[in-house]
């Protein structure tokens, strides 16, 4: 009988160690509003980042810490409008079409295969399918807010777009972007010139994962393939003055600086279909819209909570 009571206690205050010491190696770091942020969030954070871009584990640790904090610090600005305005967050329809992207982006058909590539990376499937659904009800709530906010003078765009396809030699860029901000300690200069020193030392992806208040930075600031007839004269022309793999100076824009690489670069040559390219180019637009509605109320809400850091 002794012997057994002694065990237990024995039991019970390994147990109460093992509790003190998890509790000591929790450190809170930030608080948002009435939510935390500690070191164990910012640890898990770093290995989803890294699951979906395994670029990302070419930096440091440090600087992987300073990209999964500020994407924590979003997430949890843009979880709390979501929560306030949406009711029923486990709409299937959103969750299904969130699940077909994260298959498609890691390159797996099935639910199956997806769990597969789990095994070695230490992540929880539904948390991985639950960060990814607030973003999609992120997009959501600024289409409902901002889409009747949406001006496009449609008839402007075709006389734009048939001043441009009158030209001999159309391209077709491969763009990626940084857009940046300025903060009350900075100036524009020497932010460029941090911007460049970080892209220097490490790359253009990995300098947009830290810099970026656009949602390109989510995958390295890659756009994409764009069509020069869908973009303004003035970006044509800063963009005709840079070669490929070069970056341009900072672009004035209504949310803060941007900073465009040319990836990739090739000419138009099929015919274009004005209709088709007028439709491409409305869309576009309207897409252009809604992501700068998106970082203003953004920029609002983070203004108006409280982020203290420990």
């Amino acid at each position: 009988m002794r012997v057994r009571t002694l065990v237990l206690s024995i039991l019970v205050f390994l147990l109460l160690l093992h509790n003190n010491v998890l509790k000591a190696s929790i450190k809170i770091k930030y608080k948002i509003g009435d939510e935390i942020i500690t070191n164990t969030d910012i640890n898990n954070e770093k290995n989803y980042l890294i699951f979906l871009r395994p670029d990302l584990s070419n930096l440091s640790n440090d600087e992987i810490l300073k990209i999964s904090q500020n994407s924590l610090i979003r997430d949890l600005i843009k979880k709390k409008e979501i929560k306030r305005v949406f009711k029923d967050l486990d709409n299937e329809l959103i969750i299904n079409e969130v699940k077909k992207k994260l298959f498609i982006f890691k390159n797996v058909s099935s639910e199956k295969e997806f769990l597969k590539l789990l095994e070695t990376s230490n992540l929880d499937y539904e948390k991985i399918v639950e960060k990814m659904k607030y973003e999609a009800f992120w997009n959501e709530l600024i289409f409902q807010k901002y889409n009747p906010m949406i001006k496009i003078d449609k008839e402007q765009l075709r006389i734009n777009l048939n001043t441009k396809i009158s030209k001999d030699k159309k391209f077709e860029y491969n763009i990626s972007e940084i857009l940046f901000e300025i903060e009350k300690n900075e100036n524009l200069k020497s932010k460029y010139k941090k911007i460049t020193k970080y892209i220097n030392l490490n790359d253009f992806r990995a300098a947009a994962s830290r810099f970026s208040i656009s949602n390109s930075a989510n995958n390295g600031g890659e756009v994409g393939w764009i069509k020069e007839t869908l973009l303004s004269e003035n970006l044509n022309s800063i963009l005709k003055k840079i070669n490929k793999n070069e970056i341009t100076e900072p672009i004035k824009y209504p949310t803060g600086y941007l900073i465009l690489r040319i990836n990739d670069k090739k000419e138009l040559k099929q015919k274009i279909n004005i209709e088709k390219e007028l439709n491409e180019l409305v869309m576009y637009e309207k897409n252009r819209q809604l992501n700068q509605f998106s970082l203003l109320l953004f920029k609002k809400l983070k203004q108006n909570i409280q982020i203290n850091e420990y």
